[in-house]
């Protein structure tokens, strides 16, 4: 005989099931690359927005920290709204002695 209840244990792996899909939800790639990139975008347009003109002759007239700014931010833009639109999908019930025997 188990030194637990069934309905303990139950709820035990319903808690640590709800707690792993918290966590996958938290630390999704797309949200930690999206933020990285919009912040990063950030700097480097604020740096393409105080280039002087000097840096821009260098690069043969192209305001490049501006234009890679304003691109990193877009794709920042694009993972986060790639995390709204379709936000990760929560695990699959585990599977019962109930729905396996038929």
């Amino acid at each position: 005989m188990s030194e637990y209840p069934e309905h303990d244990v139950q709820r035990q792996v319903t808690e640590l099931e709800g707690k792993s899909a918290t966590a996958a939800r938290i630390f999704d790639l797309r949200r930690i690359i999206g933020g990285l990139f919009v912040i990063y975008g950030v700097i480097v347009m604020i740096a393409g927005f105080t280039a002087s003109d000097a840096e821009i002759a260098k690069a043969e007239g192209v305001n490049i920290n501006l234009w890679t700014g304003l691109g990193m931010l877009l794709l920042g833009l694009f993972f986060l709204a790639w995390l709204k639109l379709r936000p990760t999908a929560p695990p699959a019930p585990p599977l019962t002695e109930d729905n396996t025997s038929e």
